[in-house]
């Protein structure tokens, strides 16, 4: 991944409901980009060195300004990625505030330091503390263009870290109210930086004098930037792509399971990397579940995003919409079935693409095995939950799965077999929003964790003091050897560990 002169001198902001052009901006030049990171790094030690009660009036102050003009954030966010105004708001807006408070109240608890004696040399003593890492860069996307990067920004500030933020090259409107919010806040200068670029520009944040980065989006670019990255090992933090699986029992809880798969995989238009984009269900409940979810899915209302008329929005670019028209009709040709939707909207003027559900699909199919990232749900009939969790696994990607019973011991029985970084009961999608819940994913669903005081802790350093509790003129273990020491080391061990597993029994 190597860092050049970006081709595009500007950032061009289209509504992808309308094709309007809603603002350009400057594509930042390496150079830019490395005097943004110097100002942050300036800025870094004296923000530090306040204390955890001081940051947080800060972010509360951000806070305050984002329930000022959360009207205007949210119309930005519902121009510029096309989704509903109510979705700007529950999905982006409301979370954010949650967790500024979250962690304005916790961090100091979450990062305390730890002390504790060592299990055999009770004279030594050992402290745990946590120390920022100094400045931190952010490159984030373009489906929740303002929670995904503003929730890292309050944790990386939190833990003491100043913060060079690289917005998507297409939500470069939502990226600079994020700027602006904080700089209403009264932020020290320099403490958060904004370059706006496309992958250029992203790709000389990854190469300058950054402490770690924090990376969502596609597996291809966060493999690019682990590879440039691993050159100085720098270390990263990668959220990628999914593949989520729905497991539908036949114990499930109906009229709940049929809103909740509906909700999971058209909600943003499908564009969440954690969207149901593969169900199987049991087949004694098959058909009756399939017919209610297709008849969901036909009143749901899509267009313009105005208002509380309307559900599910544009997709948020040309290229997403040309993988979904690409998947579903590599799926038709392969033998599955449209029972709603399956067409691109041209009428609507946009990058519209009516919500689809398909069944007689298989594993040979993009639909189920790449990431759709749009409104389109593939059903699959498997014959009983061995079936459907050999099918959940099925997958290089491993980052949420949801699992839909009316026994919560047998969801968290099955949970223990999926192989996902969270497994969700009865519910789809958001515990991203949760800033108490660890985010995550395994196989090629990224590194590193977000949210959580997991995802706080990839914020700091790690280091460990030790020391004596009384001197002492000399160790056991240290010179001169001798034969003496050396018997009674033979004896510590018999006294200590010659029982073995007995012991434990």
């Amino acid at each position: 991944m190597t860092a050049t002169v970006t081709d595009t001198p500007e950032i061009i902001s289209i509504n992808p409901a309308t094709l309007e052009e809603l603002g350009r901006f400057p594509a930042a030049s390496v150079a830019e980009v490395e005097t943004a990171v110097a100002r942050a790094r300036e800025a870094q030690p004296a923000w530090g060195a306040l204390s955890y009660r001081n940051r947080a009036r800060y972010i509360l102050k951000a806070r305050q300004e984002l329930y000022n003009r959360q009207d205007e954030i949210i119309d930005i966010i519902s121009s510029e990625t096309g989704k509903p105004p109510f979705e700007a708001l529950s999905t982006e807006v409301f979370p954010i505030a949650d967790l500024m408070s979250y962690f304005a109240a916790k961090t100091e608890r979450l990062l305390r330091d730890e002390r504790f004696l060592l299990s055999v040399f009770r004279n030594k003593r050992s402290q745990i503390s946590y120390e920022p890492l100094g400045v931190v860069g952010i490159i984030s996307p373009w489906n929740f263009p303002f929670a995904i990067p503003t929730g890292e920004v309050v944790m990386a500030l939190m833990a003491g870290n100043s913060v060079v933020l690289k917005p998507s090259e297409r939500s470069p409107l939502v990226g600079d109210r994020v700027k602006r919010l904080f700089a209403a806040a009264g932020f020290p200068e320099g403490v958060f930086e904004v370059v706006q670029g496309d992958g250029a520009t992203g790709a000389a944040l990854v190469e300058s004098a950054v402490d770690k980065i924090f990376f969502t989006g596609s597996v291809r670019t966060g493999k690019r930037i682990a590879e440039s990255a691993a050159k100085r090992l720098l270390p990263v933090v990668l959220e990628l792509g999914g593949k989520d699986p729905m497991i539908v029992c036949e114990d499930a809880l109906f009229e709940r399971t049929v809103k909740g798969a509906v909700w999971g995989a058209f909600a943003n238009c499908g564009q969440v990397c954690a969207s149901v984009e593969r169900l199987y269900v049991v087949e004694p409940v098959a058909e009756k579940f399939i017919s209610a979810v297709v008849e969901e899915v036909k009143r749901l209302r899509l267009g313009p995003p105005s208002g509380c008329e309307t559900d599910i929005g544009p997709l948020a670019n040309e290229h997403q919409l040309n993988i979904v028209c690409d998947h579903v009709a590599d799926a038709v040709a392969s033998g599955a079935r449209v029972l709603t939707g399956g067409r691109k909207r041209e009428d609507l003027g946009g990058y519209f693409f009516e919500p689809t559900v398909l069944v007689d699909v298989n594993d040979s199919m993009k639909v189920m095995n790449e990431e759709t990232f749009g409104p389109v749900l593939p059903i699959m009939v498997v014959k009983d939950e061995e079936e459907a969790i050999r099918e959940a696994n099925n997958t290089r990607y491993g980052l949420l799965a949801s699992v839909w019973t009316a026994s919560n011991e047998r969801g968290r029985r099955i949970a223990r077999r999926i192989e996902a970084g969270t497994v969700i009961i009865n519910d789809a999608v958001y515990t991203h929003g949760a800033a108490q819940t660890p985010w995550f994913g395994v196989k090629e669903s990224g590194l590193g964790v977000t949210h959580g005081q997991a995802g706080l802790l990839e914020f700091v350093r790690m280091k460990h003091v030790n020391w004596d509790l009384l001197p002492m003129k000399s160790n056991w273990w240290w010179f001169p050897y001798s034969e003496r020491w050396y018997s009674r080391f033979k004896t510590l061990m018999k006294v200590l560990y010659r029982w073995g597993l007995k012991k434990i029994a």
